[in-house]
This record gives structure tokens, C-alpha cells and sequence, in this order.
């Protein structure tokens, strides 16, 4: 059995998403996966789907779907959006039921960039390098979603309407906390200093391989003739033009720009989070500080998403 929907209108950026590929990077082949990974795993464990299932990554550009043959339970969570599902206008971070004629519409709202639509049951999409994740330059993986096309989803179940509590570590931070390096050797003490005491803005240049920040120029002080290297998401990296730029979910595995700073993973999807014209701030820490606030947010969202799938699984 399958439950189909419509696509009525996708924005740009609405793809199919999972855990993403790792294990590739040697070979030049992103991880890809949602930008923020928190909201896509509570989204899954909501249904009693596994944390890492695929699902629908949505962008401000927002998603319009019909329900042509169900029913099918879904939960959305990520970015304060407005849904509106069945001619009722609400918020998201809820579990609700698709049935057939029913539309289902996602749109910007208050706050955040991305949630996520997951439905329970599998959805069906095409595989690359053992994953579903999409990426973004070459629409390998599940791809993108576009206008007219449909989605299906096999062994759909039903379950019961909830809300999905949103705590304050999924909200969107403008207190980025980073590391040094790996080159802040580049970089004078002065331009160090400026990218810890500016307030940073997101930048229209905007998409799932980074963004880049309006600020301060950081004007490296050697030429740059460092050889490529590995990257990781999160990197802060300066070009040519002393632009910084954050490296996010499909991020090149390598490159030959210095990195001033890396944010911290535990403060990624919150960053992601953040719109274009949003201010921010670096918080810079110690490798030792960081470390510590990896351990406190990984026990923290454990247990969160622990309540979450207890209650997606009664």
C-alpha cells in the first residue's frame, strides 16, 4: 500500500533529505543531510519513524502538497513556519493526519529558515552512495522537489495528533560560539580581534553549500598559497576578497582558503536557522571549552528526542 501526494507548488531549496552519506569525503563526494538535524530527527521520532529516515527538507520558498491517496500521518518541525493543513491555518511542531483531498501548505513564518516534513511510513526516493540525502549542486540523491511531481510513500501509517514541544536549543542563536583555526595564523591580531567584537549579518548568498556574512573584511596577512585540505561543516572561511563564509551541509570537501574560526557543531543547526539579514555574533572558546559544550548539548538533545520517541512510539 502507498499513500500519494501532489506537489502543487515547491520553492527552491525543497529537496529530499536524510542522515546524508558519510564515509565519501576522500573521494570528493559532500555529506549532504538536513541543515538542521535536530529538527529532522525530532520530526521522524514524532511518527516512530528512525531519527535518520528521509523526509522533506522545506526552505522559506515554502511547499504546497495534496493528499491524491492516503490516509498518512505527518509531522513537521524546524523554522517557525505557518501550516496550514486541511483550511486550517496553525502553527507547526505538530503530528497530523493527511486524507485524501486534503492539502498540506508550508510558508515562512515568524522565524527560521528550514523545518522539516516528515510522514510515516517510507518515503520512496531514489538512492546515490547508499543514501537518500539530496545534493544540492547536482541533484544526486532523493532530489529536489518541483512543481507537478508527486511523492509517495509506502507502508503508511496513521497515528495519533500531537504537539511537538519546541525547546529553546532548536530556536535560532545570534551568539555563535567558534573555535580558533585552523589558520587563524593568517591572520593579524587586530583582524582577530574585529571578527570577535563585530556584529555579523547573513548575507543574501545563501544556500545549503554556505552563506556568506556581511562584516568586517578579514585581510589575511601571507599570500594564499596554502594547498587544499580537508574542510568540515561549520568552517569559517576567508576568500580572496576578505569575505567570511560559513561551509554548511553540502559544503566542498576541500579547499584552499584559511579558516579563521569553525563554529561548533552543537551550535550548527541553530545557526542554520538564522535568515538572511539576521544579526550574529562569535562567541570564540577554548578546544577544551568546546569539547565540554559538545558533551552538554549531545546528553541534552539525547534526552530530549528520548521523550520525543516515547511518545511517537505510544
Amino acid at each position: 500500500m502507498k499513500a500519494r501526494l501532489k506537489i502543487r507548488f515547491a520553492g527552491p531549496h525543497v529537496s529530499i533529505q536524510d542522515h546524508g552519506r558519510t564515509g565519501f569525503a576522500r573521494f570528493g563526494v559532500p555529506c549532504s543531510g538536513p541543515m538542521d538535524r535536530l529538527a529532522m530527527s525530532a520530526a521522524n521520532l514524532a511518527l516512530g519513524n528512525p531519527a535518520d529516515a528521509a523526509c522533506i527538507e522545506v526552505s522559506l520558498g515554502g511547499l504546497w502538497v495534496e493528499c491524491c491517496d492516503g490516509p498518512v500521518s505527518f509531522a513537521v518541525a524546524g523554522g517557525g513556519f505557518v501550516l496550514e493543513h486541511a483550511g486550517q491555518k496553525q502553527g507547526n511542531w505538530q503530528v497530523g493526519t493527511l486524507r485524501p483531498g486534503e492539502g498540506l501548505t508550508l510558508r515562512r513564518g515568524p522565524w527560521g529558515s528550514w523545518c522539516y516534513l516528515a510522514f510515516a511510513g517510507d518515503l520512496c526516493a531514489p538512492e546515490w552512495l547508499g543514501a537518500k540525502a539530496t545534493h544540492s549542486q547536482s541533484n544526486l540523491g532523493g532530489g529536489k522537489l518541483a512543481t507537478g511531481g508527486g511523492i509517495e510513500i509506502s507502508m503508511p501509517r496513521v497515528t495519533a495528533a500531537q504537539a511537538i514541544p519546541c525547546p529553546v536549543f532548536a530556536r535560532p542563536a545570534q551568539a555563535i560560539r567558534a573555535t580558533l583555526g585552523p589558520q587563524d595564523r593568517f591572520f593579524e591580531p587586530d583582524q582577530i580581534a574585529a571578527f570577535a567584537k563585530a556584529t555579523w549579518q547573513l548575507s543574501d548568498a545563501y544556500d545549503r553549500m554556505g552563506v556568506r556574512l556581511k562584516g568586517p573584511g578579514l585581510a589575511p596577512s601571507a599570500p594564499l598559497d596554502m594547498p587544499s585540505e580537508p574542510v568540515a561543516r561549520g568552517s569559517v572561511q576567508v576568500a580572496g576578497d576578505g569575505v567570511a563564509t560559513v561551509l554548511l551541509a553540502d559544503h566542498q570537501t576541500t579547499g584552499g582558503y584559511p579558516k579563521i574560526a569553525t563554529v561548533l557543531d552543537a551550535d550548527l543547526d541553530r545557526f542554520a536557522q538564522l535568515r538572511p539579514g539576521d544579526p550574529l555574533r562569535f562567541r570564540l572558546v577554548s578546544p577544551a571549552q568546546a569539547t565540554a559544550a559538545a558533551r552538554s548539548a549531545a546528553q541534552q538533545r539525547a534526552q530530549w528526542l528520548a521523550r520525543i520517541n516515547a511518545r511517537g512510539k505510544a
